[in-house]
């Protein structure tokens, strides 16, 4: 087969740039940088294939790219691309599953642990210099063993994450999935409920769903007060999902405790942000995946399924595109 041309538009370890290079010729252009931006664009029109993440594709885009078979995104998560516009001109759009579920299972949790034992709020007392006697009860964090544990969105990660609480941790787990879905732990462990019950029995709410039309701005003044006083989100999944005045209302007025973000409506988060330096909130920077170990094996996914399509062969992993 010819070698044709790839478009990579977000860097990649060297050994996975050399499987691209050894079947094909090689455009390295992120538009995030505005001294390639210019070379992005001018590269569309010529290139067979785009690999990378974290920009946001358009039709227009589509548009000046006629030659374009395959989109491998470096992501599970795919609302970054007009679906319905690859779809319309026959392009495949591939993205990376399975591989960084474990991962991100570690930091929701993380997130959990950290929210209620108000560790980085007490880490901070220590590097401040303000600790200066032993803590009391205004310092105390809450207990994580016991409680309950409310997963909105129970695919690979939100499972996962079950997994973590209930048999590592002893919590009862609520989860809310938009299709049926096996908890996939024993008996009596967790069940299956109405996003409204979640909402108000969990102690955290963990948000682990994809963003789309019918998720974006679900968590908002009306999800807030119908929250258990006192508990605790978590959002994991995608930054607009969560109304982020509302959770600023929601705990300024005492009806949540803490929340824990790594994920935000603007990334990077404003330097003016009340997010960035609100006491309850727990903010991190959109890590979920960030190890070595995942994000390796995300390009060697996200490799493999260029190069399949560029082959004429079926990738490893598809993303289903809508129906016309």
């Amino acid at each position: 087969m010819s070698r044709q041309r790839v478009l990579v538009y977000r860097d990649l370890p060297q050994p996975q740039l050399d499987r691209i290079l050894q079947e094909h010729e090689v455009i390295q252009a992120d538009p995030r940088r505005e001294d390639q931006r210019a070379a992005f664009f001018n590269a569309l029109p010529q290139v067979d294939g785009m690999i990378g993440s974290s920009v946001r594709l358009d039709a227009a885009m589509l548009d000046r790219a006629p030659r374009l078979r395959v989109v491998s995104s470096i992501s599970v998560g795919v609302d970054a691309y007009p679906l319905a516009a690859l779809r319309d001109r026959g392009i495949v759009l591939c993205h990376t599953p399975d591989v960084l579920t474990e991962s991100v299972a570690d930091l929701l949790f993380t997130l959990v642990l950290a929210t209620s034992r108000r560790v980085f709020e007490l880490a901070t007392m220590v590097r401040e210099g303000r600790w200066q006697r032993n803590v009391g009860a205004d310092q105390y964090g809450w207990d994580v063993h016991g409680k309950t544990l409310g997963i909105v969105g129970y695919g690979r990660i939100g499972q996962a994450l079950a997994r973590r609480a209930a048999l590592g941790f002893g919590m009862q787990v609520l989860y809310h999935s938009r299709r049926l879905v096996d908890s996939g732990l024993p008996a009596g462990k967790a069940r299956a409920v109405v996003l409204d019950e979640l909402l108000a029995t969990a102690d955290f709410v963990v948000l682990v769903l994809p963003l789309t039309d019918q998720t974006r701005g679900l968590i908002g003044p009306q999800a807030f007060a119908r929250m258990k006083p006192g508990a605790i989100l978590i959002n994991g999944a995608r930054g607009p999902i969560v109304q982020e005045r509302a959770l600023l209302d929601a705990l300024d007025s005492g009806r949540l405790r803490a929340a824990g973000l790594d994920v935000f409506d603007v990334e990077p988060l404003p330097a003016d942000s009340p997010l960035k330096d609100h006491p309850r909130i727990l903010a991190l920077p959109h890590i979920g995946s960030a190890t070595h170990e995942t994000r390796g094996a995300m390009a060697d996914m996200a490799v493999s399924n260029l190069l399949q399509v560029l082959r004429g062969e079926a990738p490893l992993a598809a993303y289903p595109l809508p129906a016309a």
